[in-house]
């Protein structure tokens, strides 16, 4: 069965703010949930289907009997910060397989001036192999970061032009919570965080969230909103399980192209992509494993200035989570509000891209070693 127009997303929100010391983690919830329904012309009680990542209480049971919720529909899938794309496609299928009709997808985080325990707890079977030695999501990046050097040369000043073109837009954007525009010196010049990612290399670390409503396309044509058509969904799991585990590449050399042959269209087609962006060497990767450039020419691609308005394909337009939004350390729900944004033709005037009617958005969970990676491909409700 494919998903392909069987389901359109109605209604996309973002929490506006970035540090909410006053909420708490289900209030957010709430607010954005009231919110993506708003946007879509819907209310609490048309929804019938509920996708959330499971991680607060007893997980989405705790969250409908919060919101009021009756779903007919529930999935927990936890799959890092890809899992609210995983979300979008699994609630296309459950939709095309008639389990329900409008479905809600929300994220709650509050991280700001949290200190941050150990990546995984004791009873993950790698923790006593990993966890133990101190490994942390930036020292596993700056190791793909330093072998994507050492194969192709890629320097960091190359690594810097992608934070520097998420600032560009991210000036734009009134809810970033950085604003100001970046040089490539000013990248390599700031604090060192894991050899060789320096601080401006990393994604911002914010609260707030968002939510996604997904509805059966004879609903979409009942609402007064422009909707945005499920096109195309695939997932691959990266483990060292699966072969040697090369460390310059992502999960979305795999999952781009299932979803685009699902989808029905190539690369030339796509004209917005929200990537992933924890940290600047994720990008790279992400753009060569999906075939926007060959492997190892990323860093020289995004450096003439391929990521532009004006480039061959402008990404993350909100600027991204290297500069405005990465809630509770999972990005990947706020991306597929930019690419929403974008095909409605909502984005800022300054950053909306021409005539869009596809675009790409692509999650990442996890590390470099063990990655979950969602690529979901959408549509102009009109196209």
């Amino acid at each position: 069965m494919t998903i392909r127009g069987k389901a359109h997303i109605a209604g996309a929100f973002e929490h506006p703010s970035r540090d909410l010391p006053d909420h708490s983690v289900q209030q957010i919830h709430a607010e954005c949930a009231l919110g993506a329904l708003a946007d879509a012309g819907l209310s609490i009680r048309d929804v019938d289907g509920y996708f959330s990542t499971g991680q607060l209480g007893f997980g989405a049971v705790s969250m409908t009997e919060y919101m009021g919720l009756r779903p007919s529909y529930v999935d927990g899938t936890f799959t890092g910060g890809s899992s609210y794309l995983a979300h979008v496609g699994h609630a296309a299928a459950a939709i095309a397989a008639g389990k329900c009709k409008i479905a809600l997808i929300t994220q709650g985080a509050k991280v700001r001036g949290v200190l941050r325990g150990p990546k995984h707890s004791g009873d993950t079977p790698e923790f006593p192999f990993e966890t133990v030695y101190g490994e942390t999501n930036a020292g596993i990046y700056a190791l793909a970061a330093r072998r994507h050097m050492h194969e192709y040369g890629t320097t960091a000043e190359q690594l810097a032009a992608v934070k520097v073109a998420a600032s560009h837009y991210a000036r734009h954007n009134p809810n970033a919570l950085l604003r100001k525009l970046v040089t490539v010196e000013d990248v390599v010049n700031s604090p060192m965080i894991a050899d060789p990612l320096h601080r401006l290399d990393c994604c911002v670390v914010t609260d707030g969230g968002g939510a996604i409503v997904v509805v059966a396309p004879e609903i979409a044509r009942e609402l007064q909103r422009p909707s945005v058509r499920i096109l195309g969904h695939a997932e691959h799991i990266k483990h060292s399980g699966n072969g040697p585990n090369d460390f310059t590449s992502t999960g979305a050399a795999v999952s781009a192209p299932r979803a685009l042959a699902e989808a029905g269209v190539s690369l030339g087609d796509i004209d917005y992509a929200s990537i992933y962006d924890s940290f600047t060497i994720t990008v790279i990767m992400t753009l060569e494993d999906f075939g926007f450039c060959k492997k190892g020419q990323g860093g020289a691609f995004v450096a003439d200035g391929a990521l532009a308005l004006d480039g061959v394909i402008p990404v993350n337009t909100d600027g991204g989570g290297l500069c405005s939004n990465h809630p509770g350390y999972q990005g990947g729900l706020v991306k597929i509000v930019e690419a929403v944004r974008q095909l409605r033709g909502e984005a800022h005037p300054e950053t909306q891209v021409r005539d869009c009617a596809i675009a790409v958005a692509h999650g990442t969970g996890g590390g470099m070693s063990r990655q979950a990676s969602v690529t979901l491909v959408l549509g102009r409700g009109d196209a």
